[in-house]
């Protein structure tokens, strides 16, 4: 299918090609679903679509679905997992094409998984990765700007996100489910579409809820629950997971045990700590954040910290408009600030950071440091005691991506690991 599709693009105009791209794309859906027999129809699956927030949220339901007994698989930016075995996400996109989510279905199925929850995003369904599939359940979390250049505009790129909602009105399962948070400008309108289950999450539904160091509390219909995940996002997360777990009759005391039980997110707000001998004490996090709200959300999770920020942008060609934002946010909230290289692909990097630097003042608290190793060595080497490095923009990408197609295997928290046993090395 690659080589058809390399063809094609070099014998065809641009013009043409980006006009039959779309009929591509749907043909390639079809006969995925054909070749995979259709195996949608034979377990519930569970959409989280959104800006932020869907690989989280698409883990904690997955968590909750398998606290309450259910074989589950759950495919998302972070990692594929079928029925507790897992393997990471290296396709450096969310929904791969070429049949793959149509082959993970089947999968799901052959191994005795009763559930599936979908990481959806406006990219997949621009491009009809959804088609075929029958969806029951669809979550969406929140919608701020991302991928305008991509899809032309904000409002094409809601438009894409309100298709797979849409989806959920027309497939043939019953019951269905639309799970919005209300409390985003947008979230009504994916309550618009005619199912038997519409159901809107707000905080305004939590007593309370509690924001800790290394955790959060909610209180909720009069129980407290306590989960090991920090910011007001997650509490949002969660939240809309208790919303569709509690619609499909897990005891809400199922959901407190496990939630206490959660495990780490690898590459959402992922914590680490120096070895035990080492002489300063500092907390590194590994986060994708890399929309200027997400950004915001991720500095604000640690209010009254010294923060040492590494910043990198998304990946190049793409969202320029935000740079300088980006590097606005970084100075706001940031005590030091690391600029650094993260996917360029066919764009100069330094261009890339150079217009970040371009939202900052003249006397920002900024170094530039290309090399994104280094940079993060260097964040980690200069953060006083019992201050936060928080290194942004790739999360669990396994790539550094460059020109003419060029990448380099990458891993942040193998980095930040790194660099946190130096710090008992140098102590010695």
């Amino acid at each position: 299918m690659d080589t058809i599709r390399t063809a094609t693009k070099r014998l065809l105009p641009r013009q043409v090609f980006h006009f039959l791209q779309p009929y591509y794309h749907f043909l390639l859906a079809f006969l995925g679903a054909i070749r995979y027999q259709h195996h949608s129809r034979k377990i519930m699956v569970i959409g989280v679509t959104g800006t932020k927030g869907k690989s989280s949220t698409t883990e904690i339901v997955g968590h909750l679905l398998r606290a309450s007994g259910k074989k589950v698989a759950t495919l998302s930016t972070i990692q594929f997992s079928i029925d507790g075995k897992e393997e990471p996400n290296l396709f450096k996109m969310t929904m791969p094409g070429r049949f793959f989510v149509q082959h993970f279905l089947r999968r799901a199925v052959d191994a005795g998984c009763t559930h599936a929850v979908i990481e959806m995003t406006s990219e997949g369904a621009r491009q009809h990765r959804h088609r075929f599939i029958d969806v029951d359940a669809l979550i969406f979390t929140n919608l701020t700007p991302e991928h305008i250049e991509s899809h032309g505009s904000f409002e094409n790129y809601k438009q894409a996100k309100l298709s797979l909602a849409a989806a959920v009105a027309t497939s043939p399962k019953r019951p269905r489910y639309l799970i919005s948070n209300i409390d985003d400008e947008h979230g009504q309108d994916f309550l618009q579409f005619p199912v038997e289950h519409k159901l809107p999450y707000s905080l305004k539904d939590l007593t309370l809820y509690s924001l800790h160091k290394d955790s959060f509390s909610v209180v909720l219909d009069g129980m407290t629950i306590r989960v090991p995940l920090v910011g007001i996002f997650n509490v949002y997360n969660v939240l809309a997971a208790i919303t569709l777990a509690r619609a499909l009759g897990i005891p809400l005391e199922t959901m407190q045990a496990a939630l206490r039980d959660l495990p780490p997110l690898r590459g959402r707000v992922e914590q680490f700590t120096p070895p035990a001998q080492a002489e300063k004490n500092l907390t590194a996090v590994v986060d994708y954040a890399h929309t200027p709200d997400s950004l915001t959300k991720l500095y604000e999770a640690f209010p009254q910290k010294y923060k040492v920020c590494v910043l990198g942008n998304t990946g190049g060609g793409r969202d320029t408009w935000k740079r300088p934002e980006m590097g606005a946010i970084a100075e706001k909230f940031c005590n030091h600030i690391i600029l650094t290289n993260e996917d360029p692909y066919d764009e100069d990097p330094e261009k890339i950071v150079a217009d970040m630097r371009k939202g900052m003042s003249e006397h920002a608290p900024v170094e530039i440091i290309m090399d994104r190793r280094s940079a993060i060595q260097h964040a980690i080497s200069i953060a006083p005691v019992d201050s936060y490095v928080l290194i942004s923009g790739k999360g669990t990408d396994p790539y550094i991506m460059g020109p003419n197609g060029t990448k380099v295997t990458w891993s942040d928290a193998k980095e930040v690991r790194a660099a946190l046993a130096s710090l008992s090395t140098n102590s010695h």
